[in-house]
């Protein structure tokens, strides 16, 4: 009896032991569970109701790791500064860069101190994730099995790497794998920087209610982001919350999107929003110090740990950090070790993050970008009050103007410090200009409104650089003299064909053919087709194929003169560049053509390509593989529609990995209205049917009717489940 007493408590052992019940789960996280309800619709996206914003986020984390688990885990792989311990030794000073300005204690320490119902809320998103993880043991994350309620901490912000990424990961190896001699440190050169031809940003237009059909306030929101960057979602609970718009993964905010009332597109700004500060540094005694004015105060020592996988083990690498009131120490500059200095407050960031999404009209949304933490963005604004604005910038350190803060400043003056911040009203602003558009696409805030935009003469020079680019001027020729706007017209708008970078640049080649005595017959067939072109891309075009090549092969061929922009650049080659230089170059494009295609006779969409074979972060594009035309443009070329393609593969086709990536536009009125699109579809999973279900619509420029209000999500429900429901 005592024998079968015995074997009957191992069984029950056992089964305590064994991997946990969903319905124990279910329990475990019971105070959101019974709370969130998931409605997929027709296109996947996820409507997440939720009766506090807790339950709402648990509910929003949980969808996406449903959707692409991979990039939610990459995403703080990075930020946390643990790249290295899954793609080896050479993310190693990726992960220094992110450990410099904030260590996994400083996190918890950040966490700690938010207000309550923050904490709540990166509690929810840990639980989110967890319970996923928990749900889906199928799931095999690639290193973090568990997430904390402080990883938020270091991803804030919600662009694309926010400010950080600025900070050149090169110098930072250059200066930590030197001698750091003292009072200087040599800087070993270890990379050339090589210019992105594709211009990285977004574009964002308001239209006021006088020029729109309806008398109703729009919006367009598009980022160009890397393809698949940020998923659609829905969020919505009882405390005020109903967000609708691109989330970047593993964020518990809407970051680009619009709720029943107000609506909200961020640009990269070109702000002085970063610092450098060349410190004097000398060794008195034992101590490390450095001059600050006729003080002499201690540099902050510290030491982080790395690790970094080779082979199938780990290695550890300790690493010594230095530190001054003006940020960590990240290079050198002319001998001197320089600190870099820029925004780094994660709890106020997380919190104008997530406040942001709940305002209903313009005074809230005023008074939340007084937090003054969205560092690295533009806002263009618009609401159902008729509002229509702009904000250049957010975070913007006041400085003594006497001083250039484009270059590092001499850190041992304390005039070159910052002197706290603008005012939001003190930052360039636009609120209802009398024209009734607004535009920002990266380029200069002194067109934004034609020619009730803000004036230069009024702000620093550190305010924002005066320079245009193609994509600007192309929105302000579209939007200029343009009235009766509907949701369809600035999708259109939007997708605009005509490319004005190669206004001057084609017509210079041109020149240069006729006025050359001895013509190269190889030329005479091609130049004719480009004389006949209207600038106008397009899947069937030749000539766009041929531009497209000339402008980048020049690019690549020829420095222009020091110090132009990439606009100033391409206008140089049409004009003034050597004739015979441009029908080299064009000699060289043809060649290059006829390589790789047997012919130099190839429509656009023959060779500019969409291809996602798989789930991964990083697509190995194959020209054997079925691919997708696209007659989109690159950005550089002033497409609105910017379709951003990769040279760093060994493909003769081209393959778009940048730009028009979840798109939106909206209308706001008595109800608010939308249309979005996204590059592919939501789901990262090739078994998934939303795997790709949008790319032809994507192609050709047929957006989705936004299921917002609940009764229409409901018509177009697919899947209604709460979390741990779904198999």
């Amino acid at each position: 009896m005592r024998i079968a007493f015995l074997l009957l408590l191992v069984i029950v052992l056992y089964s305590c032991k064994s991997e946990p019940t969903k319905n124990n789960l279910a329990t475990k996280y019971s105070q959101y569970v019974g709370n969130v309800e998931i409605i997929r619709d027709d296109f996947g996206v996820p409507h997440i109701y939720g009766k506090t914003d807790a339950d709402a986020v648990f509910g929003l984390l949980y969808a996406q790791c449903e959707d692409d688990f991979n990039r939610v885990e990459q995403n703080y792989i990075w930020a946390t500064g643990r790249l290295a311990e899954v793609e080896g030794e050479e993310a190693l000073y990726s992960d220094l860069r992110a450990k410099l300005f904030m260590t996994e204690e400083e996190a918890v320490a950040n966490y700690e101190k938010s207000p309550d119902w923050l904490k709540k809320l990166c509690d929810a998103f840990a639980d989110g994730i967890n319970y996923y993880l928990e749900t889906h043991p199928e799931v095999k994350p690639k290193l973090i099995t568990h997430f904390e309620p402080w990883m938020p901490m270091y991803f804030s912000e919600g662009s694309i790497g926010g400010d950080i990424e600025r900070i050149s990961i090169a110098k930072i190896k250059a200066f930590y794998e030197g001698k750091m001699e003292i009072p200087k440190a040599k800087l070993l050169e270890t990379e050339k920087a090589i210019e992105e031809l594709e211009p990285q940003g977004s574009n964002g237009i308001a239209i006021s209610g006088q020029l729109s059909q309806s008398g109703n306030a729009m919006l367009l929101i598009n980022p160009h982001t890397s393809f698949f960057f940020r998923g659609e979602v829905h969020v919505v609970s009882e405390e005020g919350l109903n967000a609708y718009g691109a989330v970047t993964w593993g964020q518990f905010f809407v970051y680009q999107g619009f709720n029943e009332k107000t609506g909200w597109m961020h640009t990269s700004t070109y702000t002085d929003v970063m610092d450098e500060f060349k410190e004097t540094i000398m060794q008195v005694e034992d101590k490390l110090v450095y001059q600050y004015g006729e003080e002499l105060r201690p540099v902050k020592k510290g030491e982080v740990l790395l690790k970094y996988k080779v082979g199938d083990s780990l290695q550890e690498k300790k690493v010594p950090t230095y530190r001054t009131h003006h940020g960590p120490i990240t290079h050198v500059v002319d001998g001197q070790w320089t600190a870099s200095a820029m925004m780094w407050e994660p709890v106020k960031a997380l919190e104008q993050s997530f406040v942001r999404t709940k305002q209903t009209g313009y005074k809230g949304f005023r008074e939340m970008m007084d937090i003054r933490t969205n560092s690295s963005n533009n806002t263009v604004y618009a609401d159902a009050e008729g509002n229509i604005a702009y904000f250049h910038g957010n975070f913007i350190p006041k400085r003594d103007v006497s001083f250039d803060y484009s270059q590092p400043v001499d850190g041992s003056n304390p005039k070159t410090d910052w002197q706290g911040l603008h005012t939001v009203d003190e930052n360039i602003l636009l609120l209802n200009p009398k024209n009734g558009w607004i535009q920002n696409c990266n380029s200069t805030p002194y067109t934004a409104a034609l020619e009730y935009s803000p004036k230069k003469e009024n702000y620093p020079n550190y305010m924002s650089k005066d320079q245009e680019n193609f994509r600007g001027i192309h929105a302000i020729n579209l939007l200029t003299d343009s009235n009766g706007f509907t949701l369809d017209s600035l999708i259109k708008l939007a997708h605009d064909p005509y490319l004005p970078a190669f206004e001057k640049l084609i017509p210079g080649l041109i020149t240069a053919y006729e006025s050359n005595d001895d013509k190269n017959p190889k030329f005479k067939e091609p130049i004719a087709i480009l004389k006949q072109w209207d600038l106008k891309t397009s899947k069937a075009a030749v000539a766009m194929t041929l531009a497209h090549y000339y402008g980048t092969v020049y690019s690549q061929m020829v420095t222009a003169p020091e110090g132009f922009s990439d606009m100033e650049r391409l206008n140089y080659f049409g004009t003034e560049s050597p004739t015979g230089e441009r029908l080299q170059v064009f000699e060289a494009v043809l060649d290059r053509l006829n390589s790789d295609f047997g012919t130099w006779k190839m429509p656009w969409g023959d060779v500019n390509r969409y291809q996602r074979l798989n789930g991964d972060i990083f697509q190995a594009f194959n020209d054997t593989l079925p691919s997708m035309p696209i007659g989109f443009a690159s950005g550089r070329w002033g497409a609105l529609a910017a379709y951003g393609v990769s040279y760093t593969n060994n493909t003769k086709k081209i393959y778009g990995t940048r730009g028009n990536s979840f798109v939106a536009v909206v209308e706001f009125g008595a109800k608010v209205k939308a249309k979005s699109m996204l590059a592919g579809g939501q789901s990262g999973d090739p078994k998934s049917a939303h795997f790709d279900d949008q790319i032809q619509r994507y192609a050709d420029m047929q957006f989705k009717d936004v299921a917002f209000y609940k009764e229409d999500v409901l018509k177009r429900a697919k899947e209604t489940y709460r979390p741990g429901e779904r198999e």
